[in-house]
């Protein structure tokens, strides 16, 4: 029987808050396969003047795939993460933040900035596109991994993943591709479907939010045009390029840069701390 003195507590995907509690928000989403681990090279340098939140998509790191409304195959859409991400926002009583993301996190951000500008300060698109190619492949990947579980996908990721096809370079580099062996294979699927149905080529110029975007030149993932279509169609969007690839792993010191100057330029708000940069 339910306990009428108790409050349910509604279920939000697992984050990791790093830094000044009376810093601004920034919220931190991942690529497809990874976890919070994809931003560790950053944290230091974002959360000397940033509240940061890293979370992990359902399925992967410490979020389960039960959070989604539905994990059938073909089901999950990016609004149904974007949904997740605001819950957590909401959990934390966020009522405005920053956002950054890679690839699929950098989707969501986007997604968000079209269907919630007034939460968006901020915005950051990391390695990540307007559109990731047709949906035949993605559903192919999520059968794949629905049938066999993230392990066949293990060979070909360095090359997708880093500027180097040699495997990973480094530990980190290792725990990443750890993390994409440890996914849940339902969860991992979903985020697929996400992937395989988004297309906001259309609507980039209805995005007002203050936008940075980030390509990387030896991406291989989504390459460089991806990211000049993004900054292109978002009205006074900024590119940067830098050398790495699809994961921003290579050079994280221009990638922490890069986004502090963003958002170190973004004017004060009167429901917000101004960053102190």
């Amino acid at each position: 029987m339910d306990d009428p003195g108790r409050t349910a507590v509604t279920p939000s995907l697992h984050h990791v808050v790093t830094g000044p509690s009376e810093a601004p928000p920034l919220l931190l989403g991942p690529s497809l396969g990874t976890s919070t681990v994809v931003w560790d090279p950053q944290l230091a340098s974002l959360s000397r003047h940033f509240r940061v939140i890293r979370f992990d998509l359902p399925g992967h790191g410490g979020s389960p795939t039960r959070l989604l409304p539905g994990a059938a195959a073909g089901a999950t859409t990016v609004d149904d993460l974007a949904t997740l991400v605001l819950r957590l926002a909401d959990g934390l009583s966020l009522s405005r933040f920053h956002y950054a993301g890679i690839s699929l996190g950098g989707a969501i951000g986007a997604h968000l900035a079209l269907t919630a500008p007034e939460r968006v300060v901020s915005l950051a698109l990391v390695c990540s596109s307007a559109h990731f190619g047709g949906p035949g492949p993605w559903r192919e990947r999520a059968a794949l991994v629905r049938a066999e579980g993230t392990g066949p996908l293990l060979a070909a990721t360095p090359g997708r993943w880093f500027a180097s096809d040699r495997g990973p370079a480094t530990d980190r580099q290792a725990r990443l591709l750890d993390g994409l062996a440890t996914c849940d294979p339902e969860g991992y699927a979903a985020c697929c479907d996400a992937l395989a149905s988004y297309d906001v080529r259309a609507r980039l110029r209805e995005i007002t939010t203050p936008t940075l975007v980030i390509g990387g030149t030896q991406d291989l993932a989504t390459p460089l045009d991806h990211a000049e279509e993004l900054a292109a169609g978002i009205p006074h969007a900024t590119l940067t390029t830098v050398r790495t690839g699809h994961l921003a792993d290579e050079q994280p010191h221009a990638v922490a840069t890069a986004l502090l100057t963003h958002l170190s330029a973004r004017p004060a708000s009167p429901d917000l701390p101004t960053p102190n940069i």
